[in-house]
């Protein structure tokens, strides 16, 4: 069986193939993630299946999540870190909140509130820490400094433009909306701003378009250049 073609019923209990429901029905089921591992939940606790319906180990968990780059976040009682496809822990550290991996990276949460960032063996790849930090998209994260402000980084944790902004997105084919003491905008991979403009609210460019709000509360598209295409 092919775990692509496994999709999950409507009521987040079953499992459907050739529009037909496989396996036993579950307490809560997530999609298959690669390489056909499912993370579902049944009387006794949360777990992973594989493409047969087996778990693929004996553990039982408060919570799991889907494989992402072969790698897994699970909580144990209140501990949250990563394990691998044999269901073996990836490291030893625990912490208080761990995302997914992208690009061999992954955000965790240690006790104090710190947020930073591990490798795929579980090491921290730089000594920053943050207020708060995503997951990587498009080999960009973006994080909140210590003063509460906003830039992005690349995969070694490094800033890849000077400005910082009072609230920021993650880049989505070149651009990232971002905001200033002025409103919301567009910025380039250099962090400048597109265009001069500003907004009560932008959403991403989707097929070189974007819609944003106006601080009247008028909404038009826009552009790539900012250049208004139609009035809603």
């Amino acid at each position: 069986m092919n775990w692509k073609e496994i999709k999950v019923s409507e009521d987040n209990s079953q499992f459907i193939h050739n529009n037909k429901p496989v396996f036993k029905r579950f307490t809560e089921v997530l999609k298959f993630h690669e390489p056909g591992i499912a993370a579902v939940s049944d009387t006794s606790g949360w777990y992973h299946i594989n493409v047969t319906g087996e778990a693929i180990y004996l553990q039982r968990y408060r919570r799991t999540f889907g494989f992402y780059q072969k790698r897994a976040a699970v909580i144990e009682e209140d501990k949250w870190f990563h394990i691998d496809v044999d269901g073996k822990p990836l490291y030893e550290d625990k912490y208080a909140f761990a995302g997914n991996f992208q690009y061999g990276r992954c955000v965790v949460r240690d006790i104090n509130g710190s947020y930073f960032y591990i490798d795929a063996a579980g090491k921290r790849i730089s000594e920053k820490n943050y207020r708060y930090a995503g997951d990587y998209k498009d080999n960009y994260a973006c994080v909140m400094l210590t003063d509460g402000s906003y830039k992005h980084i690349d995969k070694s944790g490094n800033f890849i433009y000077d400005p910082s902004f009072n609230d920021l997105g993650v880049y989505h084919k070149g651009f990232a909306i971002a905001k200033d003491e002025n409103g919301w905008f567009h910025i380039d991979i250099k962090g400048n701003g597109v265009y001069l403009e500003r907004y009560a609210f932008v959403e991403p460019f989707y097929n070189g378009c974007a819609l944003v709000q106006k601080f009247d509360g008028s909404k038009i598209i826009i552009d790539e250049q900012g250049k208004c295409i139609h009035c809603l």
